[in-house]
């Protein structure tokens, strides 16, 4: 039987509560009660995060619309909106150029409920200082026509931040 959008958004929105609260709650798998879009959303950013995890590096070029609305929830000096790809990647860039080691996935959980997705994530690089970064994140992600168009991003800022005033910028070379 088909879900009513509204009984969608409220197992979506519980998922995400679930999950951000630390509630043990088991990923969905593909099922036959899945929608044909639950189950490519789900198996398109599954595969996004193995490739990244496994080395990858255009996770954001291909998962994410040119037209993305990325939020970073939260407070501090990255918290906010962020709009389209490349503002994106800029946002990015100053935190992955204090990396030595990059942030890659070394845990991922994932669910899709309609078009949205949700990635409950531990993501592990070190910094140029020696110093080991470990971050947890939950990732929602609303899927149109095989791209991410939204994505409200959930992590821990305070160790994020912490790289950025800790380890200098890098200078470039001439």
């Amino acid at each position: 039987m088909a879900q009513s959008k509204h009984h969608q958004t409220i197992r979506g929105s519980f998922l995400a509560l679930a999950i951000m609260s630390g509630i043990a709650v088991a990923p969905q798998t593909a099922s036959s009660a899945d929608t044909p879009v639950e189950a490519n959303n789900r198996q398109f950013i599954t595969q996004a995060f193995e490739q990244w995890a496994a080395g990858g590096t255009s996770f954001f070029t291909d998962v994410l619309s040119p037209d993305i609305v990325w939020t970073i929830e939260g407070s501090g000096p990255s918290a906010g909106v962020f709009r389209g790809r490349d503002a994106v990647i800029q946002m990015v860039r100053p935190f992955a150029s204090r990396l030595s080691e990059p942030n890659r996935p070394v845990s991922t959980r994932v669910w899709a409920d309609g078009d949205h997705v949700i990635v409950n994530w531990e993501g592990a690089g070190r910094a140029r200082d020696g110093q080991p970064y470990v971050n947890r994140y939950v990732w929602i992600f609303r899927m149109e026509n095989g791209q991410a168009v939204e994505v409200t991003a959930f992590l821990d800022l305070a160790p994020f931040d912490e790289v950025l005033r800790r380890v200098p910028a890098p200078t470039s070379q001439p």
